[in-house]
């Protein structure tokens, strides 16, 4: 049973991401009075991770990945702690250790700390003294960014090989790609994006991956790291490919080490209630990727915000519950357009599929008793705002529907849109909602549109230069 909330609680959250940065805006925006810490393990002010492979691939800069700056945590009363590492947590005491020897007490912890990537069983990656080989690079946070930004900007880097060809593998290899590299991605599983989409629209991918220059191998394995004038990546299927620079992107598991050192219930995540309390003590909560609800880890950024946004208003004495979350996963990547709803592979229901792979597009819905429970959309995302909308209410479609919907190829103008329909699937916006607003940083700062996946930003744009109120009518 959740213990009850009470104003001016002493509010730690441990981990500094987007989930975290969620939920104090939430909290902040209701006033409650409550005292709020925020301990990141990272140097850097709260940012925006999703947009890693947009920095690395160059249409953004390092600037435009912050959330918030240091300045809007003091000016909204909010201690915020970078550079700090966690050490433990004491559950008796109501106090979180941290490796400096601070004890910092809390009435309600929160954990938002997210995933940690794990290594591939690759022979000669790990150096002797433990450290990555140094032409092998993680992918997961700016400094790894950087690290490889500089790296590839050498005049000897020419060839790159990914490893993984998950979302954020394609996302890597495509910036590669732009920024001039030969790449290759390496795909243990039948077909890329395994994880969320089904063998056609994997065939589809990986035929527009060869058409922008980047091949793909898939059903392999890399077993070894060999080390030369070349990098030498050798496969279980016996070939070897050569590398200026190996990047890892295959494996991530939900970082729960306080949570097990605290004696909290741990399965694949920390282990949640409705109200995202630990299950074995109430006032110690979990979001994100870290967290574990009815089984389930999400591992994407609306889910993450959604969760921050209820357990902001638990913590204000709000009752509500949290029942799971439909997810929206977007692939950010010039010339890669993919959408996935759900989990259209493994969730029951009558498939509607329509793929054209010469076109570079494939379309699949999965409908039980009239709902779109699921879907995967690779190559053309003209109706994606509308078929997400229908997906998120849950609204019956008749029987020809989405047939219909899965073979228009022409977007309505952005006037045409209703108020009521969903621009940004990561915070929830709707197209009224940015209509309402005076700009583009106003409506970032008001509705945290455009600073999730930023998918929505091209839409959210002509919504704000083609409002009514900015049109020059005739009398």
């Amino acid at each position: 049973m959740s213990t009850q909330t009470t104003s001016g609680e002493r509010i730690v959250v441990v981990g500094s991401g987007m989930a975290a940065t969620r939920l104090v805006e939430e909290l902040v925006a209701r006033d409650a009075g409550h005292a709020i810490t925020v301990l990141g393990d990272e140097p850097h002010a709260p940012y925006n991770r999703i947009l890693l492979s947009a920095v690395l691939e160059g249409t953004h800069g390092v600037d435009a990945l912050t959330l918030r700056d240091p300045e809007w945590y003091a000016d909204h009363g909010v201690d915020l702690r970078l550079g700090t590492r966690v050490l433990g947590v004491d559950r008796g005491r109501r106090e979180v250790m941290l490796v400096d020897g601070t004890c910092l007490p809390y009435d309600r912890l929160v954990l938002a700390t997210g995933s940690i990537p794990s290594l591939p069983p690759i022979r000669g990656l790990v150096r002797l003294d433990g450290r990555l080989h140094e032409r092998v690079h993680a992918f997961r946070s700016l400094d790894d960014c950087q690290r490889l930004m500089a790296a590839i900007e050498a005049p000897q880097a020419r060839r790159a090989v990914v490893v993984g060809g998950g979302l954020l593998g394609l996302q890597v290899a495509r910036a590669l790609s732009i920024r001039g590299l030969d790449t290759e991605i390496v795909e243990g599983g039948e077909h890329v994006l395994r994880s969320q989409v089904g063998h056609p629209a994997g065939a589809v991918l990986q035929r527009e991956l060869a058409r922008l220059g980047t091949t793909v191998y898939t059903g392999a394995r890399a077993v070894r790291l060999e080390d030369g004038r070349y990098l030498g990546l050798r496969l279980d299927n016996g070939y070897t490919l050569d590398a200026d620079l190996v990047v890892l992107t295959a494996g991530g598991r939900p970082s729960t080490a306080l949570a097990r050192g605290a004696g909290l219930t741990v399965n694949r995540g920390i282990a949640v209630d409705d109200h995202l309390a630990s299950v074995d003590d109430a006032r110690i909560h979990a979001i994100g990727d870290c967290a574990e609800h009815a089984g389930r880890t999400t591992g994407f950024v609306p889910p993450a915000w959604e969760q921050a946004g209820l357990l902001a208003a638990h913590l204000c004495g709000d009752p509500v519950a949290y029942h799971g979350s439909r997810s929206v996963a977007r692939l950010r990547a010039t010339g890669l357009d993919v959408a996935v709803l759900g989990d259209p592979e493994r969730t029951p229901g009558e498939v509607v599929e329509v793929s054209n792979p010469i076109a570079g597009s494939h379309r699949k819905l999965v409908v039980r008793d009239g709902v779109i429970v699921a879907g995967t959309f690779v190559g053309d995302l003209s109706r994606i705002g509308l078929i997400t909308q229908y997906y998120d209410r849950g609204s019956v479609l008749a029987p020809t529907e989405p047939g219909s919907l899965l073979m228009g190829d022409r977007k309505p103008p952005p006037t045409a849109l209703p108020d009521e329909a969903e621009i940004c699937a990561c915070a929830g916006v709707s197209a009224g909602a940015i209509r309402a607003c005076a700009s583009l940083a106003d409506a970032r700062e008001r509705t945290r549109a455009t600073t999730g996946c930023g998918g929505c930003e091209p839409v959210v744009r002509s919504l704000l230069d083609t409002r009514p109120s900015v049109l020059t009518s005739t009398p």
